[in-house]
C-alpha cells in the first residue's frame, strides 16, 4: 500500500510558526509533525509515501534526504498555490497503477488503525473512504446515514456538532475521474462522490488532533510531554 501526504500549503492560520518553514515541519517534541505522520504510516506497513510539496519545499527535502526513512519517501512538486484536488491530480502518474492508496494531511495525528480502515474500505467497494472523528464543534460536519454512507460533506461551516473529516482517506484509483484543476479536494470532488454514493465514512473513536492553530500545536506538544513514548498516536 502507498500513502500520499499533503505538504504544500502556506499554513496561514499558524503563520507565526511558518515564516521560515512549511507547516508540516513544525516540531511536536523533537521531530516535525510530518515525521510523526510518516512514522505512523511506516509502522503500519505502508511501504511508499509520496509528499505533495509546495511552500518552502526545499526545507522538507533537505530534512528527509539523509534520514533512514528516505528510501520510503518520494517528493512531488505540486506548486505554491495549488489547491488540494489539483495537488492530488498531479500525483496521478505515480498512483494510477495502484488499486487503492491512502491520503492524509501533513498537519494531523491520529491513532486510526490502518488495517481496519482498509478492510472497511474494501468491504464497501466505493471510490473513497474518509475517516471521521468527533472533535470540537469548530470544524466542518459530515452527515451520515445509518449505513455509514456519506449523505453530505460540509467543510468548516459556522456551526457543527457531529462527525467531521479527520483526513486519513483511502481512495480507489477511480478517484482521478473526480478531480480537476483549480479545485479543492474537500469541495467539488467530495460532493461528486457524495452525489454518486461513492463516499463511505469510517468512524474513528480514538485519538485525533489536527494542528490548525498555535493552540492546537501547544496541545499536541503537551500531550507528547505527558505521554512520552506512549503518545496516543503511536499504535
Amino acid at each position: 500500500m502507498k500513502a500520499v501526504i499533503f505538504c504544500g500549503g502556506l499554513g496561514t492560520r499558524i503563520s507565526q510558526e511558518t515564516y521560515n518553514k512549511p507547516k508540516p515541519m513544525i516540531k511536536i517534541g523533537r521531530i516535525p509533525i510530518l515525521e510523526h505522520i510518516i512514522n505512523f504510516y511506516t509502522k503500519q506497513n505502508v511501504e511508499e509515501i509520496f509528499l505533495l510539496l509546495g511552500y518552502k519545499e526545499e526545507v522538507i527535502k533537505n530534512y528527509f534526504k539523509n534520514k533512514k526513512l528516505s528510501k520510503n519517501i518520494k517528493f512531488i512538486s505540486t506548486g505554491l498555490n495549488t489547491l488540494t484536488g489539483e495537488r492530488l491530480l498531479k500525483a496521478k502518474k505515480f498512483l494510477e497503477m495502484e488499486e487503492n492508496f491512502m491520503v492524509t494531511y501533513g498537519d494531523g495525528l491520529s491513532s486510526v488503525n490502518l488495517k481496519r480502515l482498509l478492510k472497511f474500505h474494501l468491504k464497501h467497494n466505493k471510490v473513497a473512504t474518509v475517516t471521521t472523528v468527533r472533535p470540537p464543534a469548530r470544524f466542518g460536519e459530515i452527515y451520515l446515514k445509518k449505513s455509514n454512507l456519506v449523505k453530505s460533506f460540509a467543510e468548516k461551516p459556522q456551526i457543527s456538532s457531529g462527525w467531521i473529516n479527520g483526513g486519513f482517506f483511502i481512495f480507489n484509483r477511480k478517484i482521478f475521474k473526480f478531480l480537476k484543476k483549480n479545485q479543492m479536494l474537500e469541495r467539488e470532488p467530495m460532493n461528486k462522490l457524495v452525489n454518486s454514493r461513492n463516499l463511505m465514512a469510517y468512524k474513528h473513536k480514538g485519538f485525533w488532533q489536527c494542528m490548525d492553530t498555535k493552540r492546537d500545536k501547544d496541545l499536541l506538544v503537551d500531550t507528547l510531554k505527558k505521554k512520552g513514548s506512549k503518545a496516543p498516536w503511536i499504535i
